[in-house]
């Protein structure tokens, strides 16, 4: 399945990234681009929508970590609704610590914290 992501502001500063598909050594570039944006824009937080995202490479992880040090220290990521697999890697390698998981259910309080 094709990789997609897309980025959409919110009006209280809360910046939204979907992402969908297989995040892989050629997908990563694309996901570097929109959270380049996001960055452009000062968001105060960084929510990484990840109920669609099937597969994530090591690279998409390389992205991830790139997303917390462009973002800046101030600014929270939050990585929501990430499948299993994908939140056995954040795990394994200390990232959790660095980002907040959410799973689906609480997925709404995102945008109200």
């Amino acid at each position: 399945m094709a990789f997609d992501s897309s980025l959409e502001m919110t009006s209280n500063g809360i910046a939204k990234i979907v992402l969908s598909g297989e995040l892989d050594a050629a997908a990563a570039p694309r996901f570097k681009e929109t959270v380049e944006r996001a960055a452009e824009q000062h968001a105060k937080r960084l929510v990484l929508r990840m109920e669609g995202l099937e597969f994530m490479a090591s690279a998409g992880l390389r992205v991830l970590i790139f997303a917390k040090q462009k973002m800046g220290r101030d600014v929270d990521v939050y990585v929501v609704g990430a499948r299993e697999p994908i939140v056995d890697t954040i795990r394994m390698t200390g990232f959790h610590h660095s980002v907040v998981l959410v799973d689906e259910q609480n997925a709404d309080t995102v945008d109200t914290l």
